[in-house]
């Protein structure tokens, strides 16, 4: 699967992109503590998470294949 990184979250990573291999049956909760263990700051960010182009919630279950988005809250003023 390939978890993309906007933003904050591409500054924090180091990079806009990273393959991850998944477990059967995991969701996007447990990608997202996998990527909170990996980087603390990411969960700090208050991040969303995309599946295929459409926001998902935590219980979401990811397919080998997915694309997965990182976004973190975007400001403006």
């Amino acid at each position: 699967m390939t978890v993309r990184f906007f933003a904050m979250a591409r500054e924090v990573m180091g990079t806009d992109s990273a393959e991850y291999a998944i477990c059967g049956g995991a969701t996007v909760k447990h990608l997202s503590e996998l990527l909170f263990r990996e980087c603390p700051a990411l969960e700090k960010m208050r991040l969303r998470f995309a599946v295929n182009s459409s926001y998902a919630a935590p219980n979401t279950v990811l397919q080998d294949g997915d694309e997965v988005a990182c976004i973190p809250p975007v400001g403006g003023g």
